[in-house]
Protein backbone atom coordinates (compact mmCIF):
# COMPACT_ATOMS: atom_id res chain seq x y z
CA UNK A 1 0.00 0.00 0.00
CA UNK A 2 1.44 3.15 -0.98
CA UNK A 3 2.43 5.92 1.87
CA UNK A 4 -0.19 8.17 0.32
CA UNK A 5 -3.18 5.89 0.70
CA UNK A 6 -3.96 6.50 -2.96
CA UNK A 7 -4.87 3.23 -3.97
CA UNK A 8 -7.51 1.71 -1.89
CA UNK A 9 -7.96 -1.96 -3.09
CA UNK A 10 -5.80 -5.43 -3.71
CA UNK A 11 -6.17 -4.70 -7.23
CA UNK A 12 -4.96 -1.36 -7.04
CA UNK A 13 -2.00 -1.87 -4.69
CA UNK A 14 -0.73 -4.63 -7.39
CA UNK A 15 -0.81 -1.96 -10.33
CA UNK A 16 0.98 0.94 -7.87
CA UNK A 17 3.95 -1.81 -7.71
CA UNK A 18 4.08 -1.77 -11.34
CA UNK A 19 4.05 2.13 -11.54
CA UNK A 20 7.80 3.98 -12.40
CA UNK A 21 6.72 6.63 -10.62
CA UNK A 22 9.44 7.62 -7.45
CA UNK A 23 6.62 9.77 -5.87
CA UNK A 24 8.57 12.36 -3.79
CA UNK A 25 6.17 13.47 -0.98
CA UNK A 26 5.47 17.45 -1.05
CA UNK A 27 5.08 17.96 3.09
CA UNK A 28 7.11 21.15 3.30
CA UNK A 29 7.59 24.79 1.94
CA UNK A 30 11.08 24.34 1.91
CA UNK A 31 10.98 22.12 -0.67
CA UNK A 32 9.82 24.80 -3.34
CA UNK A 33 13.19 26.23 -3.11
CA UNK A 34 14.63 22.51 -3.76
CA UNK A 35 12.79 22.40 -6.45
CA UNK A 36 13.38 25.22 -8.18
CA UNK A 37 16.54 24.23 -7.55
CA UNK A 38 16.31 21.10 -9.27
CA UNK A 39 15.14 22.40 -12.06
CA UNK A 40 17.74 24.30 -13.17
CA UNK A 41 19.18 20.88 -14.28
CA UNK A 42 16.54 19.43 -15.22
CA UNK A 43 12.51 19.14 -15.38
CA UNK A 44 10.03 18.33 -12.11
CA UNK A 45 6.88 17.56 -11.97
CA UNK A 46 4.30 18.14 -8.91
CA UNK A 47 0.66 16.10 -8.72
CA UNK A 48 -1.57 18.10 -6.61
CA UNK A 49 -4.31 15.57 -5.29
CA UNK A 50 -7.40 15.65 -3.41
CA UNK A 51 -7.45 12.56 -1.42
CA UNK A 52 -11.14 12.66 -0.98
CA UNK A 53 -11.86 13.34 -5.14
CA UNK A 54 -13.07 10.41 -7.33
CA UNK A 55 -11.78 12.15 -10.18
CA UNK A 56 -8.63 12.78 -8.73
CA UNK A 57 -8.34 9.43 -7.81
CA UNK A 58 -9.09 8.28 -11.81
CA UNK A 59 -6.57 10.78 -13.14
CA UNK A 60 -3.76 9.71 -10.44
CA UNK A 61 -4.29 6.05 -11.69
CA UNK A 62 -3.98 6.97 -15.04
CA UNK A 63 -1.05 9.18 -14.63
CA UNK A 64 0.67 6.23 -12.64
CA UNK A 65 0.18 3.45 -15.72
CA UNK A 66 1.11 5.90 -17.79
CA UNK A 67 4.38 6.46 -16.71
CA UNK A 68 6.93 4.24 -18.73
CA UNK A 69 10.32 2.94 -18.16
CA UNK A 70 12.20 6.09 -20.19
CA UNK A 71 10.81 8.49 -17.66
CA UNK A 72 11.82 6.45 -14.40
CA UNK A 73 14.13 8.64 -13.13
CA UNK A 74 12.01 11.93 -13.49
CA UNK A 75 11.32 13.35 -10.45
CA UNK A 76 7.36 13.95 -9.13
CA UNK A 77 6.94 15.52 -6.33
CA UNK A 78 3.05 14.39 -4.64
CA UNK A 79 0.82 17.07 -2.43
CA UNK A 80 -2.05 15.29 -0.64
CA UNK A 81 -3.90 18.69 -1.04
CA UNK A 82 -6.22 17.77 2.02
CA UNK A 83 -2.76 18.05 4.39
CA UNK A 84 -1.30 20.80 2.78
CA UNK A 85 -3.73 23.34 1.62
CA UNK A 86 -0.84 26.13 2.61
CA UNK A 87 1.53 24.75 0.16
CA UNK A 88 -0.82 24.18 -2.72
CA UNK A 89 -1.59 28.24 -2.15
CA UNK A 90 1.99 28.55 -2.05
CA UNK A 91 2.88 27.01 -5.40
CA UNK A 92 -0.11 28.70 -7.27
CA UNK A 93 1.20 31.82 -5.44
CA UNK A 94 5.12 31.27 -6.93
CA UNK A 95 4.53 29.56 -10.24
CA UNK A 96 0.97 31.62 -11.14
CA UNK A 97 -0.95 28.77 -12.17
CA UNK A 98 -3.96 29.50 -10.52
CA UNK A 99 -4.95 26.03 -8.36
CA UNK A 100 -7.16 23.20 -9.19
CA UNK A 101 -7.10 19.49 -8.06
CA UNK A 102 -6.09 17.01 -9.93
CA UNK A 103 -3.50 19.12 -10.94
CA UNK A 104 -0.09 18.34 -12.58
CA UNK A 105 2.82 21.38 -13.22
CA UNK A 106 5.85 20.78 -14.90
CA UNK A 107 8.70 22.91 -13.71
CA UNK A 108 11.74 23.63 -15.61
CA UNK A 109 14.71 26.45 -14.93
CA UNK A 110 11.97 27.74 -12.05
CA UNK A 111 9.43 28.58 -14.43
CA UNK A 112 6.66 26.51 -14.99
CA UNK A 113 6.37 25.10 -18.56
CA UNK A 114 3.35 22.87 -18.93
CA UNK A 115 0.43 22.61 -16.40
CA UNK A 116 -3.11 21.21 -16.44
CA UNK A 117 -6.01 19.76 -14.19
CA UNK A 118 -8.60 16.73 -14.56
CA UNK A 119 -8.17 14.80 -17.11
CA UNK A 120 -6.17 17.22 -19.28
CA UNK A 121 -2.73 15.78 -17.24
CA UNK A 122 -3.05 13.11 -19.33
CA UNK A 123 -2.20 15.33 -22.05
CA UNK A 124 1.58 16.61 -20.74
CA UNK A 125 3.81 14.54 -22.60
CA UNK A 126 6.34 14.76 -20.02
CA UNK A 127 9.46 13.40 -22.32
CA UNK A 128 9.30 16.28 -23.96
CA UNK A 129 10.98 18.39 -21.50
Amino acid sequence: MSIFNIFKNKKDSKEEQKSNINWIPLTNMQQLEEIKRQSENEPVAIFKHSTRCGISSMVIKRFANSFDEELKSYKVYYLDLLNYREISNEIAYTFQVLHQSPQLLVIKKGEVVSHASHYDIAQINLKKF
